[in-house]
């Protein structure tokens, strides 16, 4: 693969067969973050679990104490006292049967995430064919599908975000923007590994952490030495 001039400048900055501590690898990251826009610092954990077995899934929602960097558009999909509540609290979009309309019949997907009441959580089967594969289908378990509308969407526009395997038993997950800076860039990695390394499985055996790399959007990706005891 050939790389831009760029890019080859940044990597001669890393050296490729060394993991590096959280606090030089987030030094670097910024370092390399040079492109003309504010890059994502993304994370990106190789776990030693087989997520095709239920017993060894890896999933959970962490607030990053420095936020995202990203302006997040909520939808909230409720009616009545709930739905003022919704929007007393600072939800872009709320509504019920008419949104779950729209987003069926025009494929209407102008938002980041999906929160709704657990009275809704039926009628949202109609389009959960279209949620589903964007990861914006609510659910009890990552926080969006509750009656605590309020607290949802505060954590949702205070930095809250949701870990994952994918189907390589990887998880990726931003924890901010290069202006943020080495000290909350740092923070927010290590909340996030924290509540990674929580959440290793019972049915885990082996090495939990394979392997933690850092990277910016265009830059090179960064070895991270995080240890799970």
């Amino acid at each position: 693969m050939k790389f831009g001039k760029r890019y080859s400048e940044n990597a001669k900055l890393i050296d490729p067969n060394k993991t590096y501590e959280p606090k030089e690898a987030i030094e670097l990251v910024v370092k390399t973050a040079n492109a003309k826009f504010d890059e994502t610092i993304e994370l990106h954990a190789r776990l030693g679990v087989d997520g095709r077995n239920a017993d060894q899934q890896v999933r959970g929602v962490v607030v990053l104490p420095a936020g995202t960097g990203k302006t997040v558009k909520v939808l909230v999909i409720a009616k009545g006292d709930k739905a003022e509540e919704a929007e007393k609290a600072g939800a872009d979009f709320v509504g019920a049967e008419e949104i779950i309309a729209k987003i069926q019949n025009q494929n209407w997907l102008d938002f980041d995430v999906c929160i709704t009441t657990l009275d809704m959580m039926g009628a949202l089967g109609k389009i959960a064919k279209i949620l589903g594969p964007k990861g914006l289908m609510p659910s009890p378990k990552s926080g969006t599908a509750t009656n605590d509308v309020t607290k949802a969407i505060k954590d949702v526009k205070a930095g809250k975000v949701e870990y994952r395997l994918d189907k390589n038993n990887i998880v990726h997950c931003p924890i901010g923007k290069a202006s943020f800076g080495q000290e909350k860039l740092s923070q927010n990695l290590n909340t996030l590994m924290e509540a990674i390394i929580k959440a290793k499985p019972i049915a885990s055996k082996g090495n939990y952490l394979k392997s933690v790399t850092v990277t910016s959007t265009m830059g090179p990706g960064i070895r991270v030495n995080f240890k799970t005891e």
